[in-house]
């Protein structure tokens, strides 16, 4: 794919001994949401983390607008234009609201910009405004994932990794969060590579998704058609064909939940 803005080809990375994910290769092209679904320990994280530059791969090249950036240090990753929202959010937990957001922009140079940024993810985020000289680490979780995600955005980033948004979260803010990180590609243009559990949710936001089992990708597709794949539907969506008088319905199962 010549035009994707991110392109993962072959990699390979280990914990130790063990092969966490092999022979991963995929793109994202400017202006998409990808997603990247799995169940627990099938290896999503340890691809961010491979793209970003927290984990080395031993295998494998990693393409960013055109140019390798395999193996290189994660802040030379960020500084070159991607942000790595990580699970678990990760904030500073003494530090306020808007420092935590601050130290998003702490590599830009255009500092004349950054309140006025400031004042975007505020608009996104209304509480973040209200709470602004709270220390972060008194936010709910909720909160705490809308000030992660305000982070990423205050490096102005050409791709955003977003790491399990949803976990810990309420179905309600779920669908709030999610709501937002559609307007952000809308809106803004961000491109966004999305890894998360909650498939029923990435399906509906994403506009491409892969499909990660122990480490390595089963399938791929358009959103739309996978959300029609009857494997994703009953390892993922949690709804299993049945015949019922002649007829098929889906019923629920608690399997991969």
């Amino acid at each position: 794919m010549t035009d994707a803005i991110l392109s993962v080809r072959n990699l390979e990375t280990y914990y130790g001994p063990i092969t966490a994910i092999r022979g991963v290769s995929f793109d994202v092209k400017p202006g998409q949401i990808v997603t990247i679904l799995g169940a627990n320990g099938a290896g999503k994280t340890t691809v961010l983390k491979s793209v970003c530059g927290a984990m080395e791969p031993q295998k494998g090249a990693v393409t960013f607008e055109g140019r390798s950036i395999t193996r290189r240090e994660p802040d030379w990753v960020a500084r070159n234009g991607m942000a790595h929202v990580p699970e678990g959010r990760e904030i500073f937990p003494f530090m306020t609201v808007k420092g935590n957001l601050l130290m998003g922009a702490y590599a830009r140079k255009d500092k004349h910009e950054i309140e006025r940024d400031i004042e975007m993810v505020y608009g996104y985020f209304p509480i973040l405004r209200e709470r602004a000289a709270s220390a972060a680490g008194y936010l709910s979780g909720g909160q705490q994932q809308m000030l992660a995600i305000g982070r990423g955005l205050m490096a102005r980033p050409k791709l955003m990794l977003l790491d399990e948004p949803s976990l810990g979260l309420s179905p309600l803010l779920t669908k709030e969060i999610f709501g937002i990180i559609r307007r952000l590609n809308q809106e803004q243009g961000v491109t966004m590579l999305l890894v998360e559990q909650n498939a029923n949710m990435a399906l509906k936001t994403a506009h491409y998704g892969y499909v990660l089992e122990t480490g390595r990708i089963v399938l791929e597709g358009e959103c739309d058609r996978l959300i029609e794949n009857d494997d994703v539907r009953e390892f993922y969506l949690g709804q299993k064909e049945t015949a019922v008088r002649g007829k098929k319905r889906w019923k629920r199962t608690k399997r991969w939940r």
